[in-house]
């Protein structure tokens, strides 16, 4: 088999708007276990949206772009469900910005065999490939982006904001994550960022300007985001997965009582997980174990154990079909580091 028999069906990504998810929520709230657990998920990020004082942040860990969510988070954005992400590098790079370029992931097999991939340049993201070879014309798009700008220290916010300006000048992907992001004034935060092809491309454009080069600061992450958290007079987190992205966020409110200026917990709370607890997993703790921590309050939160693709699309075509974001005031706190 030839590298084009494999990468023949593209994923294709389903949005808010690609159907209305109203009365099956409806009919999951008067169910039980997990279907109803997802109800009130998307009970409480409704709660989130009507709270005008609320900040909405969005975490994102794992493969769910690549597995065809894309379209929901750039939704989100898009129609004020999230005023700030907090993400994995990869899921912000090797698939978001990745497919910005024009490039695509394709729908494959657990079962292949992978020594076969890798002589051909394919990488397997479980049942998804992906053309290794596309993601490294991705790396160098970062070293080239790297290149041009003032030779410093960025925090990740303002790296990937220059990358969402670098598809709206160049009017590619318009569906993308980070160029709606940065047309809508929404900060996107990895503090993972170097682990993803824009580790690759600033490792080659470090290496061949050794005496001065851009550099990703993630202690200004962490300021930055514990800014926002300490300017808000209320926030919710809608979390898939776990992982650095979650703890980055929930951090936010020790962080600021460290700098001297406590803040209230987090308010809501929401996460999409298949991760176990009984081993100390679940990437930290249950919402309810991060009350011990000062991070998350209880009353507005709920753990949903299901995998993130199967639930999430249900969850955002509720929301945006109660069209109470349509009353919601952007929040636009890129501005605030400009």
């Amino acid at each position: 088999m030839k590298k084009e028999d494999f990468l023949r069906e593209p994923v294709e990504h389903i949005g808010a708007k690609s159907f209305d998810a109203t009365s099956i929520i409806e009919a999951m709230k008067k169910m039980s276990f997990s279907a109803r657990d997802t109800a009130r998920a998307a009970e409480i990020l409704e709660q989130m949206i009507n709270d005008k004082d609320c900040t909405i942040i969005l975490c994102i860990a794992g493969s769910t772009s690549a597995a065809g969510c894309m379209r929901i988070y750039s939704d989100m954005v898009r129609h004020k469900m999230a005023d700030v992400v907090v993400a994995s590098g990869a899921t912000i790079v090797d698939m978001d910005f990745f497919e910005g370029l024009g490039f695509r992931h394709y729908k494959g097999s657990p079962y292949v065999d992978d020594r076969k991939l890798r002589e051909l340049y394919i990488d397997r993201i479980y049942d998804t490939y992906i053309d290794e070879e596309q993601l490294q014309v991705c790396d160098n798009t970062i070293k080239e982006m790297a290149d041009k700008l003032e030779r410093r220290a960025y925090s990740s916010r303002a790296f990937i904001r220059e990358m969402g300006r670098y598809l709206s000048d160049t009017n590619r992907g318009r569906e993308a994550l980070v160029r709606i992001a940065y047309e809508e004034d929404v900060p996107i935060f990895c503090p993972s960022f170097s682990d993803s092809s824009a580790g690759f491309g600033l490792v080659k454009h470090q290496y061949e300007n050794k005496a001065s080069h851009v550099v990703i600061d993630s202690v200004r992450d962490f300021r930055e985001l514990t800014e926002i958290k300490m300017r808000s007079k209320s926030s919710g987190l809608f979390m898939i997965g776990g992982g650095v992205p979650k703890n980055f966020a929930q951090d936010t409110v020790v962080c600021a009582e460290v700098l001297g200026k406590p803040v209230d917990m987090h308010k809501y709370a929401v996460q999409i997980t298949v991760a176990d607890v009984r081993d100390g997993a679940c990437s930290g703790s249950t919402l309810k174990e991060a009350t011990s921590w000062g991070k998350v309050d209880v009353g507005r939160e709920q753990m949903v154990y299901a995998e993130a693709a199967s639930v999430l699309p249900l969850i955002i075509s509720y929301v945006y079909h109660k069209k109470d974001w349509q009353e919601r005031a952007k929040q636009c706190w890129s501005r605030i580091f400009d």
